[in-house]
């Protein structure tokens, strides 16, 4: 299937979640991607067991409606060579958003300087004039600059028509996050990856983020309205149980929304 300009409506964001922590978001005028890894590749470049337990949602190649791709950083489930080269192809409008080793690895690859932007701290990047896309870090495990004071991972607060959406990428949290999105004002909806840090993760050389109790707590005490748990999904070494997800939200009872795979916010 291609999707068409035709599904969106201008009371509400129509969303597809793409696995791990990919989305595509139809804003009215505007489709963005964040993160979307649309191919085999870390299994087959990476390691033999870390084979996608979601299906391709839809082939690269056919991705003919992408305007502006976010990515967060450069490690290949969320800057995938293998799904950006052959979208770009098939979406020539689309513009490339990203930290300073995306735009280099996207560059050498032959994506002319035009389609490529730079998100730098307290630079937002007007999409259109309803949407704007503003980065700040993320800790993969921890915080990373590079001497011109540009952050290496990052996390997207998009802003349209007075709602805001955070997109987290991979992140723990943090004093210097939180302290972030606590002056980024109200959040309507967070995308929070919940694939915990943990001892057999780290053995493995994969890098965790928050568990479900952490992103559920900054989202009580942010006043988040809404939270899409994310990177739960993809790799069985990897992954967290929706059933856990569900459980320790019904416990917890918190104060805001749960939303797993929405198709609209």
């Amino acid at each position: 299937m291609n999707y068409s300009r035709s599904a969106m409506l201008a009371t509400h964001i129509p969303t597809r979640s793409l696995g791990q922590v990919g989305f595509r978001f139809g804003f009215e005028g505007v489709i963005v991607y964040i993160d979307p890894y649309l191919s085999d590749s870390v299994r087959e470049k990476e390691a033999r067991d870390l084979a996608r337990l979601v299906q391709i949602p839809i082939s690269p190649a056919a991705v003919h409606d992408a305007d502006y791709v976010l990515i967060t950083h450069e490690h290949r489930d969320h800057c995938d060579l293998d799904t950006l080269l052959p979208l770009a192809s098939a979406s020539p409008q689309s513009i490339f958003v990203g930290p300073p080793p995306v735009i280099a690895i996207l560059s050498e690859q032959g994506i002319s300087d035009e389609r490529l932007r730079l998100c730098r701290p307290r630079q937002p990047i007007a999409l259109t004039k309803d949407l704007t896309a503003a980065c700040v870090p993320s800790a993969h495990p921890i915080v990373e600059s590079n001497d011109q004071g540009d952050w290496l991972y990052l996390g997207y607060l998009l802003r349209w028509r007075g709602r805001q959406l955070y997109h987290a990428g991979d992140t723990a949290l943090t004093d210097e996050v939180y302290e972030h999105l606590k002056q980024a004002g109200r959040i309507d909806v967070a995308f929070l990856p919940v694939n915990e840090i943990n001892y057999f993760r780290n053995r493995r050389g994969i890098i965790g983020n928050m568990s479900i109790r952490e992103a559920f707590g900054l989202a009580d005490e942010l006043g988040i309205g809404c939270v899409v748990p994310t990177h739960w999904d993809m790799f069985a070494v990897n992954q967290v149980y929706r059933e856990e997800i569900e459980l320790l939200y019904k416990k917890l009872a918190p104060s805001f929304a749960l939303k797993i795979n929405p198709t609209s916010l």
